[in-house]
């Protein structure tokens, strides 16, 4: 099994992400929102790569039913209905409802990897599901960083150290035959300096900086809180949504409890 890692989605396109097996990581804050969207009971998660898009489906389907959610540099979208923070997606907000998905750079990431093998959304709230998925599938993956688009530099901090965790936890299992390239060695190094001080090293990342000087310094602290959403989102046909056994465990262990923020 080879694990190879991408810093930034920017130099790939969907040819060379067709039929590869691949975990999409944007950790502020797409994949954790939509981890929380799911588990919270929204039926599927659309996600499209322009503004355009979003509205351009939002027209052909049941208004009472779909959503729009996403945000542009942080905020939300005029006339979306949502932003992109995960405390808005309530169990009361989107259970039983289609989310139309648009953000800067996680959105865009799952569009160029629609036509993928297997596609999962990943994050620190759902990582250990994500890495019993890439054990149960157990041939080479591609992470891909979201990363920062629209900005001179595109690495994000946060993404390449939860990419870096995965790697790691793969890495100690010893029944795994487990392949590192160079960018995946490098994202491994990270989570060894970094990956005991989350919510520091997220507050002052470039991109959790600017969160916390918009208002949402809350969302880091969520984004943060290692696999405290363990649900795996997953692609199925063009839509992500909970892989099935996970969907019937949410239902059958369905208490007062969920993430409700």
């Amino acid at each position: 099994m080879k694990i190879d890692l991408s810093f930034t989605p920017s130099e790939l396109d969907e040819l060379q992400l067709r039929d590869k097996n691949i975990v999409v990581i944007d950790v502020l804050r797409s994949s954790t929102t939509i981890a929380v969207a799911l588990k919270n009971g929204a039926r599927e998660i659309i996600p499209v790569e322009s503004i355009e898009n979003a509205v351009k489906i939002s027209g052909s389907l049941f208004g009472d039913v779909t959503l729009r959610g996403g945000e542009r540099n942080g905020k939300t979208i005029q006339g979306f209905n949502l932003g992109n923070s995960p405390s808005e997606y309530s169990e009361a907000t989107v259970k039983g409802k289609s989310i139309i998905f648009c953000t800067t750079n996680g959105s865009v990431a799952m569009y160029k990897s629609r036509f993928a093998r297997n596609l999962a959304i990943g994050s620190f709230v759902n990582l250990t599901k994500i890495v019993e998925f890439i054990k149960e599938v157990n041939s080479d993956f591609l992470l891909i960083c979201a990363g920062r688009a629209n900005v001179f530099s595109s690495f994000s901090l946060e993404d390449a150290i939860c990419a870096g965790m995965i790697v790691h936890q793969l890495t100690r299992n010893k029944s795994l035959n487990v392949e590192l390239t160079d960018s995946s060695l490098a994202a491994q190094a990270m989570n060894k300096t970094f990956g005991n001080s989350l919510l520091k090293i997220m507050k002052n990342s470039d991109h959790g900086s600017y969160l916390v000087e918009i208002g949402f310094s809350e969302d880091i602290k969520l984004c943060a809180a290692l696999d405290s959403v363990p649900v795996l989102p997953v692609l199925s046909g063009n839509v992500i949504k909970l892989r099935k056994e996970d969907a019937r465990n949410e239902i059958e262990q369905s208490t007062p409890n969920k993430l409700s923020a």
